[in-house]
């Protein structure tokens, strides 16, 4: 299977992840569409991607925008969502409730809504992939957040992959990736982060943005799986 000369449209695809997925994505030849809420990071993206593609400032959170971005942008054949706001860990009794709805409206909701307007659109033969994260399998002090989120998506994956059949509706769960998530951290406080996995983990290493990349390509073109999380994790559940 191969992407070229399908239109795959990427939330979140300005930076990160999502842009890693973007550079993969056009490398086998397809049209890549980005967006995201920052419009200086949709204009570097673009410089970056060269060729077709295209993109647009949209705000996640609206449903309304959504469904406009969506009636505008027409069929297309997958769709991809990465967007996340910058991690923030906290203690139980240190989480402020307006945060951490915040988080659920972007992370779950945004995802949730983007499917709602775009499935219609979507081509036969295409998919829908979602993105979530290790924190729901194996969270930590701090993170009931970050683990409420990713088990939430991983659950509406399962659901919609059977509501919305035969469109394949699929998930990318990655471990610590060094990308622009951990930026409100400071440099020594994540360095220290990246150190400590690359040692515990298996593999020695933390993952770089276009590691993790490959996982949503291999969704995209793997046209018998539907429902299913896929773990990057350089071995981290094992350890």
């Amino acid at each position: 299977m191969t992407l070229q000369n399908r239109k795959i449209i990427i939330l979140g695809g300005t930076s990160g992840i999502g842009l890693a997925v973007a550079k993969a994505a056009a490398a086998e030849g397809a049209r890549i569409v980005v967006a995201s809420s920052n419009p200086a990071r949709v204009a570097d993206a673009l410089a970056t991607l060269g060729g077709s593609a295209s993109g647009q400032s949209l705000d996640l959170t609206d449903e309304e925008a959504m469904k406009a971005f969506f009636e505008e942008t027409g069929a297309f054949d997958h769709l991809v969502y990465t967007a996340g706001e910058a991690l923030q860990l906290a203690p139980l009794d240190g989480t402020d409730l307006a945060t951490a709805r915040r988080f659920f409206e972007l992370r779950y909701w945004g995802a949730f809504s983007a499917a709602k307007h775009a499935h219609r659109l979507i081509r036969p033969g295409g998919s829908i992939v979602f993105t979530s994260g290790v924190a729901g399998m194996r969270p930590g002090p701090g993170w009931s957040v970050a683990a409420s989120i990713c088990s939430a998506m991983e659950a509406m994956t399962r659901a919609l992959a059977l509501e919305l059949a035969p469109l394949r509706v699929n998930i990318v769960s990655p471990g610590v990736v060094k990308s622009p998530l951990w930026r409100d951290m400071t440099t020594e406080a994540r360095d220290a982060l990246y150190e400590a996995e690359a040692r515990r983990l298996p593999v020695g290493h933390v993952a770089e943005p276009q590691d993790i990349a490959s996982a949503y390509v291999y969704l995209m073109n793997q046209t018998y799986a539907t429902g299913q999380t896929l773990v990057v994790e350089g071995g981290g559940l094992l350890v």
